[in-house]
């Protein structure tokens, strides 16, 4: 059978909730409440053949589809949406411990949140760890210089991270998150600013994508370029635009390139029209995730 890379929309996250619930009345589960139907079937027929994946411009998704190949998954979907979207059917699932394998990166709250774990990766579809990087477009250190130092300063741990994304998560605003971290970090900021002259009003554009690791240090760096004398725009758009914007000059810059996996596509595309800033991340990681209760610990078990 050829492999045939396969993508539903939106409305697959439906079909989805209806393959759960499907699952959930298995005649095996109904005294247990859990997944022991999963453990009487293929996991592939418990989660009805549906990886939840995020926006379908992502580059996790890309390596997803790439994945779905290497393995010859070829019964497979990969269901596009949004990350608000995959994290409110993981939350579905686990709370009444249905199965359901997402697509994941760490860092992200839900790690926090939920006993979780990546599926191994024996044929490395998805790479090792990998790296949050910081571009920007050609020409940023001659205009900008002192914006162009402190983005190559800036360098912080996902446990830094991890505090302002479960605060947004519980509820508070992204800008109040990362305010708070900023008054408790000071010594951190003074090591991304140090050496720095502040400026008069300077105008900087920033571009991101909606994961919440970015959400998180894009509002973080809006705050420490402000309190330098910068006027800051921040644009929220998917990785396909905001590479594009950093590449044509309409960013300035973005602290949200995961190389060399995720984004590899990109930076490929557009090799020689923007420059490497730094690194400000090191050990990231995406792949499949499943929760802990669900009995699979590889992608090669997906084709049982």
């Amino acid at each position: 059978m050829s492999f045939a890379k396969k993508i539903t929309g939106l409305g697959a996250v439906a079909l989805l909730a209806l393959g759960l619930a499907a699952c959930g009345s298995d005649d095996t589960n109904k005294d247990s409440g859990t997944d022991t139907g999963a453990k009487t079937e293929s996991v592939g027929k418990s989660v009805k053949y549906k990886i939840t994946g995020i926006d379908p411009g992502a580059g996790i998704m890309e390596a997803t589809e790439r994945a779905i190949e290497e393995y010859e998954l070829t019964d497979w979907d990969l269901v596009s949406g949004s990350s608000a979207a995959m994290t409110a059917a993981l939350k579905k699932a686990y709370d009444k411990e249905d199965p359901i394998i997402i697509t994941g990166w760490t860092p992200h709250w839900k790690f926090s949140k939920y006993d979780l774990k990546y599926l191994e990766d024996p044929k490395g579809a998805y790479g090792g760890a990998e790296e949050i990087r910081t571009i920007g477009r050609t020409g940023l250190e001659k205009d900008l210089p002192e914006a162009y130092q402190i983005l190559q300063q800036f360098k912080w741990t996902e446990e830094d991270m991890g505090t302002i994304m479960v605060a947004i998560e519980e509820g508070e605003k992204p800008e109040v998150a990362a305010q708070a971290w900023v008054d408790d970090n000071a010594d951190k900021v003074a090591e991304w600013t140090d050496g720095v002259e502040k400026v008069d009003g300077d105008k900087i554009k920033l571009a991101y994508v909606a994961w919440d690791s970015e959400i998180a240090s894009h509002n973080v760096m809006k705050i420490v370029l402000e309190d330098m004398g910068y006027n800051v725009t921040l644009t929220q758009v998917e990785a396909g635009p905001m590479w594009t914007a950093v590449a044509d000059g309409s960013a300035d810059a973005t602290l949200a390139a995961w190389l060399p996996i995720t984004h590899k596509t990109y930076a490929d595309k557009y090799e020689g029209k923007f420059e490497e800033i730094g690194v400000n991340m090191e050990g990231v990681k995406i792949g499949l995730v499943v929760p802990n209760y669900m009995d699979i610990d590889s992608i090669e078990d997906l084709k049982e």
